[in-house]
């Protein structure tokens, strides 16, 4: 049986604890909510909308001078290699959305070895650096996909941020560890859990959705008691959510339609307004000192 064994990092900042700023790249057409409605054929010929949007998100990162880690599709890194090369000379982290935003429960082990090989390979080529990290497409790490950390560990990655320990339609444990833990028995491979905040009884993740409806007040408020008691807290956010100005899937559900493009105008001057509110760097360096092997072994 797999320990459930939880740590945290000690590592601080002068200005308090230092959170982890992570960015999933993918494209407005890549992503769950549109997968009934547009055709995985179609990719290559519509509207592509990732370059600019990563680019934007670079240069506020640059200007509010801190670092994130960008959990890129491979399928992205093949078509803009640009963005993976500015990231990376830009002192950012590269790691690995897979390659083709497919969610775990949707593939064989088998399967998810090609997608999650597939994407180091693309990525580690094109960014000329070594990736170690992954965050599973809709954090598909669930009770049924729990092999999926086996399958990463056998082909060269380190830690895994994908699993969500609350209750959604989509994703979730609730019942799983809220901070870091070694999932399989007899390895140093981690999984660090996607932070979360209370509101109203509720367990919500820390970014995305509903980051965007939400008062940022919130938040703020949240991870600020979770610095207090020494806790980083993990920001995440896709490209496609400061982009206003998509072109729109009117052929999608309508509950799609309501979660994709609520609030998509003011996402970025709440993530502007994090960035100034809070120390953040990249996942690798939060995370350092539980990353490290064990020396035990």
């Amino acid at each position: 049986m797999a320990s459930d064994r939880t740590m945290t990092s000690d590592r601080r900042q002068s200005d308090g604890a230092s959170n982890a700023l992570t960015v999933d790249i993918e494209d407005y057409f890549q992503v769950e909510a549109f997968a009934s409605s547009i055709d995985r054929a179609r990719w290559d010929s519509l509207p592509h909308r990732v370059d600019g949007n990563v680019n934007r998100l670079l240069d506020a990162f640059a200007e509010a001078d801190v670092k994130a880690t960008f959990f890129t599709l491979g399928w992205v890194a093949e078509r803009y290699p640009a963005i993976v090369r500015r990231l990376v000379a830009e002192g950012h982290e590269l790691a690995s959305h897979g390659y083709g935003h497919a969610r775990i429960t949707s593939l064989s082990p088998a399967a998810f070895r090609e997608d999650v090989a597939r994407a180091k390979a693309i990525l580690e080529d094109v960014g000329g650096t070594a990736v170690t990290g992954y965050r599973a497409p809709s954090f598909s790490i669930v009770r049924d996909s729990l092999w999926a950390h086996g399958v990463l560990k056998e082909e060269g990655y380190r830690y895994s941020s994908s699993v969500a320990p609350l209750s959604h339609d989509l994703y979730g444990m609730p019942d799983a560890p809220r901070r870091p833990y070694h999932p399989l028995d007899g390895s140093d491979f981690l999984e660090i859990p996607i932070s979360t905040i209370e509101v109203m009884g509720k367990r919500l993740t820390s970014g995305g959705g509903f980051f965007r409806l939400l008062p940022y007040s919130l938040f703020r408020s949240a991870w600020r008691h979770g610095n207090q008691r020494g806790e980083p807290v993990i920001f995440y956010f896709h490209p496609w959510e400061i982009d206003p100005g998509q072109p729109r899937q009117t052929k999608a559900p309508l509950k799609s339609r309501l979660r994709h493009y609520a609030r998509l105008g003011a996402m970025e001057e709440k993530v502007r307004a994090a960035l100034k509110d809070f120390a953040w760097d990249r996942m690798d360096r939060v995370y350092r000192d539980v990353l490290a092997p064990s020396r035990a072994a």
